[in-house]
This record gives structure tokens, C-alpha cells and sequence, in this order.
């Protein structure tokens, strides 16, 4: 970056670079002439000017450059090596070797810069220069024969530099075969082992580049970029605590290296230290604040703290530097959804795949975008796009299974069949690896059951985990939590104290963590996320203890042949849709949750509707599952109960897009944009308690807000659709004592609405009774919840001790 702090001249410099990248030498050199004329003393735009006119072929020009530019920071290595390159090009090779033989001490480790020395040099002495030798070590033989392998302990200059030539033009295969050969005559060669481990790194055969880079750094300790490679590598294959020790070493050979620094940051935050990593990155923009890729890295630190502004600003540094950046394109894409902004988000998202479209997040990441706005048919065909160009891409997958959930139109069976797919791409493959369980088969002993999540924290999820935790008997139960957090929080505390075991996974690959549950002699282990951001599905399907079973956090089916059981109830797994689960539906008595409210809801206050003069009707719940059915529905009992109002209002109403979109379908149905509140209230208390009657989606119903809505003293309309999503409503509603509120069909939802809105007697009622009636039921009864489950995991485990026995 300039000296000059000017936005604008910033700006202009960075402009020149990505000319100068491009090779549109003209543009860069007439933004260089105009920045010049302002501030002739400053090294980075000499040395950039320098560089351009030495592409021109105006040698002489571009070594005066870049001499002043050395003048200035003669400890800078990257003038200095550009000032070799250029008295190379222009023949003066005697000052080209001493210019690099001064950019060696000032980075003695860059293998970059002998390389360059070396292959000059063996030029010179091939032109008979006077003075200039090669240093390569030999062994005396007493009858030597130069072109012989067997007298040399390395190899050759030349040698050196076709490996190098092969490895920087992407020839991959070639590069490793040279390399390996080089290595099979030369082991002693750290050269040779570590350009090999870098191709076989490229080719994403990791576990063979880890083995060739370690022999690197064994034979060139004091290599800085060979530890860094390493590093590469080991975060690569989901290793941050070795990656972490390698940036180390390379840090304590060099600390100013940047691209160590990097690494480091990465590894920290992917062991969830992400404090850490922020300095990390922090440190490594104060060396070099031109490195786009640690700006986007520190983007995703501030992101996964929730600093959602700041994540955007480095974001928008980053893309600043390198406007083709498409990892950053798409970084700035989720942070914009994550703020309600889904127009930007698209745009990032889209940009991101034109500047890279072989990039499979950027299409995942515009799907999950898509998903949002209710384009599920070009969301799947992203999803699946991501997937083509990543067949390994679980994430992907995961979110193509979450949205086609939501899919208006798909029968259970057609949606079933994608969660089989899933399977024989992500389970099946390790049932051969399976390991046989050594668990004690005593039926009566206690039990230990592991839960498996990334929500121990304020999610959702706490309304209904929170309360099975704190009640578990631990005469029956010895309790293990297996934490996928990268930041904990008060509602974490809470939980550390309902277990007597906290494992925190993160940053532990699959393969370590299903190893560490078989150690910790987990009995039931309980699948808590599904297919939800951060799963561990993975370590299910390695069958890491002898009963696994899914509740909670999805609310369908994994798809995983792996997992025994789905935990539901009657009602919303009746008899007969077993077809649809990968897994055995095992039905405790309804309901197969129990709730705890937020503290902070109050009290539920008088019916709106009695000082308003009219009825309120509403959903606080996200924008995927609205749709064109649950739209045509909601505009029949709006023009059916005249003067009536709707509310939705949920985070995904932020923006104004999303709002305008929704006006436009009701008004497609005839429905006046007047008759609508849409927007996001958090905490949503206020607006719960403006609402008469609540009105739940379809054929993917709502979840917390339904419990929170009756809580509130509101009753509500459900439509008993697909098992299991589709029948949470109605479980709730059967719990409670209202199966009145359930319809069977559109139209008859249709009905139950108006009818209930015709009595406003009948609301005042339930307003002021039905916080009571759950208070008093199964919903709300938390030890005898924990009672039914403990039961269940009992006879789990019974039926596999008889199994095995």
C-alpha cells in the first residue's frame, strides 16, 4: 500500500496492481506515471513501475526504479528480488547474482530466491563468466563420472529447476514422478521431498504429501516455508493442532512470514480459539496489509464471533485488493443473508461463481439464498451443481435435503428417496469399517448416553434439550456431551452443569471423534442436529457406539442406515409412514418434546382484537415455509373475514426485498397490501401478543414459535401434512387438548380459521387459559419426560443386548 493514507490515491494504487496482474501494462503504467507526479519517494509504487517497465522491455527505466525503490527500503526482500530479475533480463548477470546473493541474507530460507541464485548461476559458468561457481556438494570418487547419480548426494541445478518449471505450470503428475525419482536417487534431498509433497498436496493425496513434506522438514529444519507447506497440508486434512505446531516452527525460523501467520490463524480458528486467531490475522495485515486472503480469513473470524459489520469490512478489504476474489464474493454473500440483505447477497453470491465457476461454495452459498426467497427449484439446482463439481460436499448435500423439505409440491416418497441417495454416497461407504462394540451387555447397569450437537448454546434447541438434561436421573444415566462450539455462551454454562462429561469437538476430524466416543464406552449416542449447519452425521455413520438414534434438531429422518432409531411419538410418525425413515420410528407417548419458555416473554395480556375493533392473525415463522399453498390459504380467510390482518414477521423480513416479494404474492390473490404487517421484531414478545389467532405453515410446519404461540395464550391452525415436519402442529395440539385445531385438508383449515375468529367470547377464553393448560400438561411436565426417554434408551439397549447375545 502507498505511504499516502488518501483513499482515493489507494484506491488508484490498487488499480495499477490489478493491471499490472492482468498484464494491461499501458493502464498500469499511465496510473503509476499520475501517482508518481504526486509522490515520487515511494518504494511500493517505484517498485510497481519498476516491474511494469521491466514487462515492457524498458530495462533501463525499470532498474533506475527500482534502485531508487531500494535506496529507500533496502530491507525490503521483494525489491531487492525484483532488482535481480530485472539485471537478469537485461544480461548483467554478475550484478543479478549479488543483488540475490543480498536478498538470500535478508531471507535466508526462501527457496524461491536460491532457486533463482542457483539457476543463474549454473547459467553463468555454462557462459564461462570469470569467478562463478556452483556450490554443490559432491562425493570424491577415485574414478568420478560426472554424468553419474551414484557421486552426487543432491541433484543437479538443472534437475532442481525442471522439477520447479513442472511443479509452477500446474503439471502436477509429471512434477510428482520427477520429484519422486529425485527423491528415490537423492533421499537426502529436502528439495526434492518437499516440491513432492506440495504436488501430491495439489492432487489431494494428502496423507502421502504429510509423509513427504514431514521428510522435508526432517532433512531442512531451518526451512520456515517447509514447516509452512506442512502446515498447508495438515489443515487441509483437518489436523489444526499439528498445523498449528508446524506454523510455530516456521514462525520461530521467521517471524515476520505472513503466509505462516495464515496458517496459524486458520488452525486456531478451526480449534475454536477464535480470539487467537484474530491477532493472528491482525498481525500478519500489520507485515503485509495488502494480503487479501488474511483480510477474508479475518472476515470469517469476525463472522463466526458474530461481529456480522466487521466481518463485512474485511470482506470488503479484501475484494478491495483483489476485486477477483471469489471466496471473499462469497463470504460477503452469507454475512449479508445472515443481515436480512438477500438482493446483496445474491449479487456476491452470483459474483463469486462468473469470476470462479468451478467454485462449489459459491453455489451452495447462492442456493442457501434461493432456499430463503422460496426458489426451491433453482436452489436444488444449484445445490446439485455444487455437488457435481464436488461430489464430497456433504454440506451441500445437507442443504439440499433441508430445503427440498420445505418443497410445496414433493410427495414423503420423493423426498425419502433423496435422503437414500445421501446415504449411499455419505453412510454406506463406511459400514465395512465398522468396529465391533466391546460394551458391557449387563441390561440393568447405568447407561452412558452421549449427545452430539453444535447448539449447546442460545439456540432454539435449549427450549426443549434444557429440560431433559436437567431432569436425567444419574442413577440411570451417566451423561456425555459432545460440543461442536466455536463460542460459548450463558445458556453453555447451564448445560456444562446438567452433564457429567463436556467434550469439545471442534476442530476434531470424524474419524477422532467417533474414535473417542468408542473409548469413552458410549452406549446410546443421540444425534441432536440432523442435517443442520455443523452436524456430526459423519461420525454416525462410522457406528461409533452399539445404539445411535436421532431426535430433536431436524425433526425428519437422516437418511442414515447407521442410525437405529427416530425418536417421535404417534401423532407425528402415525403407523404406516415407517417408509419414510431410514431409521426405526420408536414412539414414546405424545408428545416427543417438552418445553421450557424463554424467561423473558411476560405476561400475555387482553385479546388485540377487542380494543383494535378487528382480528389479527399470524405466524412469526421464516420465509421457507411460505409458499404458494400456505398463500392461497391465508388470502382465502382474509377475504372471508373482512377488515381482518396478517402478520408475519420473522428474521427473514429484514430487508426490504423480502417484504416487497411477499406483498406482491397476496396481491396476486387479490389481497391489498394495507392488510399486512411484515417485518422482524426481536424479541418478538409484542408482537405475539398482538396476534388473536396464530396460523401455522404447511406441508413443513412452524416448531418453537408454535409452542411460544400457544404460551402466549393464542391458539392456533395446523394442517396435518407430511410425517414427521409436517405433524409437529398437530402434536402439539393433541398434547394440549385441542385436536379441534388441526385440519385434515386446506379447505377445512380454511374453516377452522373462520369459525374461530367468528367468536371472539371463545378467544377471550382461551387468552386467558392456555398458558395454564400447558403449564398442566405433558408439554410443560419436564421430569416425566425425562422419565419416557430414559425408559426408551432402557429398552434400546435391551433389545441389542438380546440381539448380540
Amino acid at each position: 500500500m502507498l505511504k499516502n493514507s488518501d483513499p482515493v490515491l489507494q484506491q488508484s494504487f490498487l488499480a495499477a496492481q490489478e493491471y499490472y496482474q492482468r498484464g494491461d501494462l499501458a493502464s498500469a503504467e499511465a496510473i503509476c506515471s499520475r501517482l508518481l507526479a504526486i509522490d515520487p519517494a515511494d518504494e511500493e509504487l517505484l517498485l510497481l513501475f519498476g516491474n511494469v517497465q521491466v514487462g515492457k522491455g524498458s530495462i533501463d527505466v525499470g532498474l533506475e526504479c527500482l534502485r531508487m525503490a531500494r535506496q529507500l527500503k533496502p530491507e525490503n526482500p521483494d525489491i531487492s528480488f525484483a532488482l535481480g530479475v530485472a539485471l537478469q533480463k537485461g544480461g548483467r548477470f554478475s550484478e543479478a547474482v549479488e543483488v540475490y546473493r543480498a536478498t538470500l541474507a535478508l531471507k535466508p530460507n526462501c527457496q524461491e530466491y536460491q532457486v533463482r541464485l542457483n539457476a543463474l548461476l549454473a547459467q553463468t559458468g555454462e557462459n564461462g563468466l570469470d569467478g562463478v561457481a556452483f556450490p554443490e556438494p559432491v562425493i570424491a570418487q577415485k574414478t568420478p563420472s560426472a554424468n553419474s547419480t551414484q557421486q552426487r548426494r543432491n541433484p543437479s541445478t538443472q534437475e532442481k529447476n525442471k522439477l520447479a518449471d513442472l511443479f509452477n505450470q500446474g503439471r502436477l503428475n509429471e512434477a510428482a514422478a520427477l520429484a519422486q525419482t529425485m527423491v528415490d536417487n537423492f533421499p537426502s534431498d529436502g528439495f526434492a521431498w518437499m516440491v513432492l509433497g506440495l504436488a501430491l498436496g495439489q492432487m489431494a493425496r494428502y496423507e502421502d504429501a504429510v509423509t513427504a513434506l514431514q521428510k522435508a522438514v526432517s532433512l531442512m529444519p531451518r526451512n520456515a516455508e517447509a514447516h509452512c507447506n506442512l502446515a498447508s497440508i495438515l489443515q487441509a486434512l483437518g489436523r489444526p493442532e499439528e498445523c498449528e505446531a508446524s506454523c510455530r516452527k516456521a514462525l520461530q525460523i521467521e517471524p515476520r512470514m505472513v503466509e505462516a501467520l495464515n496458517n496459524l490463524g486458520g488452525a486456531l480458528h478451526a480449534q475454536g480459539k477464535l480470539d487467537e486467531a484474530l491477532l493472528v490475522y491482525q498481525q500478519a495485515l500489520k507485515i503485509r496489509p495488502g494480503m487479501f486472503e488474511a483480510h477474508s480469513n479475518l472476515g470469517i473470524v469476525y463472522y463466526d464471533l458474530g461481529r456480522y459489520e466487521e466481518a463485512q469490512a474485511s470482506y470488503q478489504r479484501a475484494l478491495r485488493i483483489q476485486p477477483r476474489f471469489a471466496e471473499a464474493h462469497s463470504n460477503l454473500g452469507v454475512v449479508y443473508q445472515t443481515l436480512g440483505q438477500l438482493e446483496e447477497s445474491e449479487a456476491c453470491c452470483r459474483k463469486a461463481a462468473e469470476i470462479q465457476p468451478d467454485y462449489a461454495k459459491a453455489y451452495s452459498n447462492l442456493a442457501n439464498v434461493l432456499k430463503e426467497k422460496g426458489a426451491f427449484a433453482e436452489a436444488e439446482s444449484n445445490y446439485r451443481r455444487a455437488l457435481q463439481l464436488k461430489p464430497d460436499y456433504a454440506e451441500a448435500f445437507d442443504n439440499l435435503l433441508f430445503t427440498i423439505n420445505y418443497h410445496p409440491d414433493r410427495s414423503g416418497e420423493e423426498i425419502f428417496a433423496a435422503y437414500q441417495q445421501y446415504d449411499k454416497r455419505f453412510g454406506l461407504p463406511h459400514h465395512a469399517k465398522w468396529y465391533a462394540h466391546s460394551n458391557s451387555r449387563d441390561t440393568r447397569r447405568r447407561l452412558r448416553v452421549g449427545y452430539v450437537s453444535p447448539d449447546f448454546r442460545r439456540h432454539s434447541c435449549r427450549h426443549f434439550l434444557e429440560p431433559l438434561l436437567a431432569y436425567h436421573d444419574k442413577n440411570a444415566v451417566e451423561v456425555y456431551a459432545y460440543a461442536e462450539l466455536a463460542r460459548e455462551d450463558e445458556v453453555t454454562a447451564r448445560y456444562r452443569g446438567y452433564v457429567d462429561h463436556w467434550v469439545r469437538t471442534l476442530g476434531m476430524s470424524h474419524d477422532a471423534l467417533a474414535d473417542r466416543i468408542r473409548s469413552d464406552g458410549i452406549d446410546i449416542l443421540v444425534d441432536l442436529a440432523g442435517h443442520t449447519e455443523k452436524n456430526r452425521l459423519a461420525v454416525f455413520a462410522r457406528k461409533p457406539a452399539p445404539v445411535s438414534l436421532s431426535w430433536l434438531g431436524y425433526g425428519y429422518t437422516t437418511g442414515l442406515s447407521a442410525i437405529d432409531y427416530f425418536l417421535t411419538d404417534s401423532v407425528s410418525v402415525p403407523a404406516g409412514s415407517e417408509a419414510l425413515f431410514s431409521e426405526r420410528p420408536w414412539r414414546i407417548e405424545h408428545p416427543a418434546l417438552v418445553y421450557r419458555p424463554a424467561e423473558n416473554m411476560g405476561q400475555v395480556g387482553a385479546l388485540p382484537a377487542n380494543k383494535r375493533g378487528y382480528l389479527t392473525l399470524g405466524t412469526l415463522t421464516r420465509a421457507v415455509r411460505i409458499n404458494h399453498r400456505t398463500i392461497r390459504v391465508w388470502s382465502e380467510i382474509l377475504k372471508r373475514l373482512d377488515g381482518t390482518r396478517l402478520v408475519v414477521d420473522s428474521g427473514s423480513y429484514k430487508g426490504a426485498m423480502m417484504q416487497d416479494d411477499l406483498v406482491r404474492q397476496f396481491a396476486e390473490h387479490g389481497i391489498d397490501c394495507d392488510r399486512l404487517e411484515i417485518g422482524c421484531h426481536s424479541p418478538p414478545w409484542d408482537v405475539l401478543r398482538g396476534l388473536d389467532i396464530g396460523l401455522d405453515c404447511f406441508p413443513h410446519n412452524s416448531g418453537t414459535t408454535l409452542f411460544e404461540t400457544l404460551y402466549m395464550g393464542i391458539p392456533f391452525v395446523t394442517l396435518a401434512d407430511r410425517p414427521s415436519v409436517g405433524r409437529l402442529g398437530s402434536a402439539i395440539l393433541q398434547a394440549i387438548g385441542h385436536p379441534e385445531w388441526i385440519a385434515r385438508s386446506e379447505e377445512e383449515y380454511i374453516e377452522i380459521t373462520v369459525s374461530l375468529a367468528s367468536d371472539l367470547g371463545r378467544l377471550m377464553v382461551l387468552r386467558e387459559g392456555l398458558r395454564g393448560e400447558m403449564e398442566n400438561c405433558a408439554l410443560m411436565d419436564e421430569p416425566a419426560f425425562a422419565r419416557k426417554v430414559e425408559a426408551a434408551y432402557r429398552q434400546m439397549w435391551v433389545k441389542w443386548c438380546e440381539a448380540e447375545l
